[in-house]
């Protein structure tokens, strides 16, 4: 069975209060419900406007035939104190990812060409793995003990990949960081900027000068609870990522929602306060309130902050999306115990299609009926924008080719389902740093206004969870809360 996914535009409604509210939240996915969860644990009014028919925004899962699936993000990394404190109000819902998730494949040829006898290779968990693995030079490998002592770089932008062949060689970048980006950003290490993308990395050179001298003082340094409970597992949520939005809007309450909204356009009183007007079933209506936050993407700006000009917004629309085509593929009686594995990831010399595949159900185990398999592939990216225009006859052609060359899967799936999305990863490129700068004096300039999301403050499930409790935690401050 073959479907392309298709977003629904038909459930709403509520009455909307005629005072002004504390705050109207434009967008109901990870960011917004933290946000609004938050507010409403410290008494404030909210709304929140969503133009989807339900809330999750790109978050949703789905149950069929046996197998849960998710059309967009898959999982998050307990990376904040943020995540394990939001589930505090949750305890039954997290699920952490069985130890098959530690193990991460990396694709190489194995012949004298690229491409010749492409096979998935374990990336190294361990000083000895890392010296027998064919993934990296043995000049790199041998490079390796002199990394505490190469020079900090100078370069205010410098590139990942810049950093990483300065730091630890080609093949380190080639073979290890290259599909970790296309993993996680789906985008371009030469020119994603190492600061605006991995800040972590970053820091571990500015800080201590090396990244192994960084580690080692991370690793020694004493820890409160809540650096304790920053486990860097993987997790997702019992029934899919879902039943996490869900519970956060059920605790929300509906009232606080208007779903399907078209034409959500907002402008600034005389008296400071935001008045948000949008259409619901052919019905216009109008919010006030003293803070709007808006989650939207940066191409939606222009048209929801009417009283900004082009001008203002133009150091945030530049940036720039990767386009990802994403298929989950499930299969009743079939196991994969050679890539029994959190999955699969592809370095861009090896594919220019291809970004991994993932193995979900090697990693949770109510993914797939019992002896079966669920995989989700990812396609395009910066390295292949135009595959995000494929047919979905070519999108399954180029899987079924991958999935019998590289896994040795022939037999036919039992659940094929094909979801593209357009601006579906923020890339943190050079350009980030006037676009932070941006959102600052706006915000500045028009106190009450917030611009969130993925536009800042990081891409992942995380960051956006971190985001927003700290963007309530800052509104409940200013209100006294």
């Amino acid at each position: 069975m073959l479907r392309t996914s298709e977003a629904g535009s038909s459930r709403m409604t509520n009455s909307l209060p005629d005072t002004p509210l504390d705050v109207v939240i434009i967008g109901a996915g990870l960011t917004g419900l933290t946000t609004a969860f938050h507010l409403k644990e410290a008494g404030l009014s909210l709304h929140l406007v969503e133009q989807r028919d339900r809330p999750g925004g790109v978050i949703e899962s789905h149950s069929e035939g046996g197998f849960i699936y998710e059309s967009g993000p898959t999982t998050g990394i307990i990376s904040h104190a943020a995540v394990p404190r939001l589930f505090t109000a949750f305890p039954d819902l997290m699920c952490t990812a069985s130890p098959e998730a530690n193990r991460r494949l990396i694709l190489k040829s194995m012949g004298k060409h690229t491409g010749e006898g492409q096979t998935f290779l374990p990336l190294p968990s361990s000083p000895l793995s890392g010296l027998k693995t064919p993934l990296f030079s043995m000049r790199d490998k041998l490079g390796i003990l002199l990394e505490p002592f190469r020079a900090r770089g100078l370069k205010e932008n410098e590139s990942i990949a810049e950093l990483v062949v300065r730091r630890l060689g080609k093949s380190f970048l080639d073979y290890a960081v290259d599909p970790f980006i296309g993993g996680i950003y789906a985008g371009d290490p030469h020119r994603l900027v190492t600061r605006y993308a991995l800040p972590k990395l970053y820091a571990l050179e500015e800080q201590h000068g090396s990244f192994i001298r960084g580690a080692i003082a991370k690793a020694r340094a004493p820890k409160d609870a809540e650096a304790q409970s920053v486990t860097k597992q993987i997790f997702s949520t019992s029934g899919g990522l879902s039943q996490l939005t869900h519970a956060l809007a059920n605790h929300i309450g509906s009232e606080h929602f208007s779903y399907a909204v078209e034409g959500c356009r907002i402008t600034r009183t005389a008296e400071g306060l935001y008045e948000v007007q949008f259409t619901v079933e052919g019905t216009t209506r109008t919010l006030r309130a003293h803070h709007v936050i808006t989650t939207a993407p940066a191409p939606a700006l222009p048209d929801l902050l009417s009283f900004l000009s082009t001008e203002d917004l133009a150091p945030i629309t530049t940036l720039r999306y990767a386009p990802i085509v994403q298929v989950a593929w499930g299969m009743h009686a079939t196991k994969l115990p050679h890539f029994h594995a959190f999955g699969g990831l592809v370095p861009s010399h090896e594919d220019g299609e291809l970004l991994g595949i993932l193995h979900p159900s090697a990693c949770f185990e109510e993914r797939a009926p019992k002896g079966g398999t669920l995989l989700s592939i990812f396609l395009g990216g910066m390295r292949a924008p135009e595959v995000i225009d494929y047919s979905d006859e070519a999108i399954e052609a180029l899987v079924r080719e991958r999935l019998q060359r590289l896994l040795g899967i022939t037999s036919e799936p039992d659940l094929l389902h094909i979801f593209r999305h357009r601006l579906a990863i923020p890339q943190y490129e050079a350009s980030s740093g006037a676009r932070f700068e941006r959102i600052a004096q706006l915000e500045e300039r028009y106190p009450g206004l917030h611009l969130a999301g993925a536009i800042r403050d990081g891409i992942g499930i995380p960051d956006r969870i971190k985001q927003g409790e700290a963007l309530a935690r800052l509104i409940s401050q200013q209100h006294g809360a």
